[in-house]
Formats: C-alpha cells, sequence, structure tokens
C-alpha cells in the first residue's frame, strides 16, 4: 500500500504518452547538485575566494548565493559591473510582451491563469493580432515576446505558429513564452521566425513542485525541465531559464536554475542563453501572494550570482520589479529590461479582451523607459540581431 502511495505522489515526474524524453542527464546534475546544496555551510572567505576568481565553479556560485555573501553586495556589484560591460558594453535592449490567450488547463496555485480561477478568458483573431503589431511596432520596438496560456485545445501550435509569422515580419527578434513542445515542435515555429523560446521551472523542489501544480500536462517536471534542451535540439538560438522566486527556498531555486542554464551552456555552447528573476505577484482573486522573504536585497543578490557564474548571458528584469529597482539594475547585471507592457490579452491597440496574468509594478511606455536608459548614460538598444 504505501509503495501504491508513493507511486501516486511521484507521478509528476513520470512522461504522459506524446511528451518527447531527450536525455536526462542534465537534469539528473542540477537535481543532485541542488539537493546537496547547503548554503548555511558558507562563511565570508568562502565569498573572497569566490570573487577572487575569473570564472566561478559550482561551488563559488553556492557561495555567492549564500546568506555570507550579503556582506559583499557592494563588492560583488562591481564585479557584475565590470563583467556587463565587458560582455555586454553599454547597451540595454528592449522588448514587450504579447499575450495572444489565456485560457489554460492548469492549475497552478501561484498563477492567475489557473484553469479554477475565475476570470475573464480571451483569445485574439488573426485580424486583432495584426492591429496588436502593428501599435507595438509604431512605438519603435523590435523585440517581442509572444505569450498564451498553457491550452493547446485554446491556443495550438499552428495558431502559435500564425502569430509568429506576423510577429516576423515587423520585428527583428520573436521570442515564445508557451507550454513546453516536443523539438519538432520547436522546429516548425523556428522555421515561422521565433528565435527564442522562454520556459521558467517555477521551482527545482520536485516535491513541492508536485504540491503547487495540481493538474494538467504543466505538472510533468521533467518534460518542462528539458523543454529549453528541446527548444534548442529544434533549431532555436536561445533560450531563457528562470525559477518563481519565492515559491519555494529562493536560495535553493536560484543555484538550481544556474547551474541548469550552466550545464546546458556547456553541452550546448552556441546557445544564446538568458536568465529572467520573476518573483511571486498578487493576481486575481488572490492579493496576498507575495515572496516575503525574497525582497530587493536579496532579489539583487540573485541577478549579481547569475552574472558571476555566466558573464556572458543575458538577464532581463520585467515589469513585476517596481521602477527604482529597474533602473539601477539595467547596465549593471540586466541587459534586457520590457517596456509599455500588458499582461492581459492585447491590450496595446484594443481594449484587454482577457484579464491580467498577474499584477505589474511598472507601467512606464516606451518613450519613458528609453528616456530613462539614456538618462542612466546607457544605449537603449532597439535591434540587435538582423534577419538575412
Amino acid at each position: 500500500m504505501a509503495d501504491i502511495e508513493y507511486m501516486k505522489y511521484m507521478e509528476h515526474m513520470n512522461y504522459l504518452d506524446g511528451m518527447e524524453a531527450v536525455s536526462p542527464d542534465i537534469m539528473n546534475r542540477v537535481l543532485s547538485l541542488a539537493g546537496s546544496y547547503d548554503y548555511g555551510k558558507y562563511a565570508g572567505k568562502d565569498v573572497e575566494r569566490a570573487l577572487g576568481k575569473e570564472l566561478l565553479t559550482p561551488d563559488d556560485y553556492g557561495a555567492v548565493l549564500s546568506p555570507a555573501a550579503m556582506p559583499y553586495l557592494e563588492e560583488m556589484a562591481r564585479k557584475a559591473l565590470l563583467e556587463t560591460r565587458k560582455h555586454f558594453g553599454n547597451s540595454v535592449c528592449l522588448f514587450t510582451p504579447l499575450y495572444i490567450s489565456n485560457y489554460c488547463e492548469n492549475e497552478c496555485v501561484y498563477c492567475g491563469f489557473n484553469c479554477r480561477n475565475k476570470i475573464q478568458r480571451g483569445r485574439l483573431s488573426m485580424e486583432e493580432m495584426e492591429e496588436e503589431l502593428q501599435a507595438i511596432a509604431a512605438t519603435g520596438l523590435r523585440e517581442i515576446l509572444i505569450l498564451t496560456g498553457e491550452a493547446r485545445n485554446a491556443s495550438g501550435v499552428e495558431y502559435i505558429g500564425e502569430a509568429v509569422k506576423r510577429a516576423a515580419r515587423r520585428f527583428s527578434t520573436v521570442g515564445i513564452e508557451i507550454y513546453p513542445l516536443n523539438s519538432e515542435e520547436y522546429v516548425y515555429l523556428n522555421k515561422c521566425g521565433a528565435d527564442f523560446v522562454s520556459v521558467y521551472q517555477e521551482t527545482y523542489n520536485i516535491d513541492k513542485y508536485g504540491q503547487v501544480h495540481l493538474r494538467g500536462p504543466k505538472r510533468i517536471f521533467p518534460y518542462r525541465f528539458n523543454a529549453q534542451e528541446r527548444a534548442l535540439l529544434g533549431g532555436m538560438r536561445g533560450v531563457g531559464i528562470g525559477a518563481l522566486l519565492g515559491l519555494d527556498d529562493f536560495r535553493k531555486d536560484a543555484f538550481a536554475a544556474g547551474m541548469h542554464a550552466y550545464f546546458l551552456q556547456q553541452k550546448y555552447p552556441h546557445a544564446e542563453i538568458s536568465f529572467s528573476v520573476p518573483r511571486l505577484r498578487p493576481y486575481i482573486n488572490n492579493s496576498g501572494n507575495n515572496p516575503a522573504e525574497v525582497h530587493e536585497r536579496q532579489l539583487l543578490q540573485v541577478m549579481l550570482a547569475y552574472r558571476l557564474l555566466m558573464p556572458f548571458a543575458g538577464i532581463t528584469i520585467s515589469t513585476r520589479e517596481k521602477p527604482n529597482f529597474r533602473d539601477h539594475i539595467i547596465g549593471l547585471a540586466a541587459t534586457k529590461i520590457s517596456a509599455g507592457v500588458s499582461v492581459g490579452v492585447g491590450g496595446h491597440k484594443n481594449r484587454e479582451k482577457g484579464d491580467e496574468q498577474f499584477e505589474i509594478s511598472d507601467s512606464r511606455g516606451v518613450g519613458e523607459i528609453h528616456e530613462m536608459i539614456a538618462g542612466r548614460g546607457l544605449q537603449p538598444v532597439y535591434t540587435d540581431y538582423v534577419r538575412v
């Protein structure tokens, strides 16, 4: 009986029919290191040793993520700034997200798109999609991120492919943040014009993962974990990685996300790897959803640690964060910032057709973000890739 209960408890570690399985080598290494990561064992001397190195080992990375590193944030920031300028100059890329659908079949306890949450659902028609894309392009932006809720029946691969094709006619870089796919489906979307795939594991704690993903395909931990690798196998130029900080122990999740990116870069050296650092945010019908233990100093530490571990990786700062924090982190660690954001379905040209996924903290438009970047002596970049 106990064995049956255990198998039922761990079923979120088993692939469903139709889900492509790739080698579990990266996942196994990440979970092994994350499982043994004890951030309480580090002292100041360990942080100092790490900061004296040009390249960090996984153990060094664990040190700069530990509480022992908090008194060294200024030193970490100085080194992060040097690394950011070395690899990215003084440029900061701008982009905006476009949600084309918020239908979802997953029951995730932290998300506004939760299939059990009573919200206004919506999906853009092709005509509405064109209007939204035209309105975004009129702001001068040339990078866009297309997002959907995770529901194949409402936003299938062909529907997303059509959105990508339309976006690629106006934008130099098209990213997608959708449900995980098999590699052949990524091949199709890449041919449609998609360049980047962002998939966030939310938490790398497999027990916690099962507790917060109650139903739906997203419940399957390994299929989500290996989505970035399948995307690279499908021809994508780059992938985004991140954990939802505050959902579980943020230091352990940040450590695991760093190792995920680190090993993926080693296996696919040609890939452009980037980090996002989303924190829990309130959403409709759940205004108290906040990561109390992840304050801005802790978020800063995570971003600096990402930069020191992978100096050449992109780091995105989203509108989940307050304007003051976003203004100060660009150029220091973050290399990409969103502007003119709507996290409901549509909302750039037309009235939002579906409710928002979460509350944003920075509602500034593209012009305001541009002026802020320039005012800090940095270069706003709209196009960093040319299609040929």
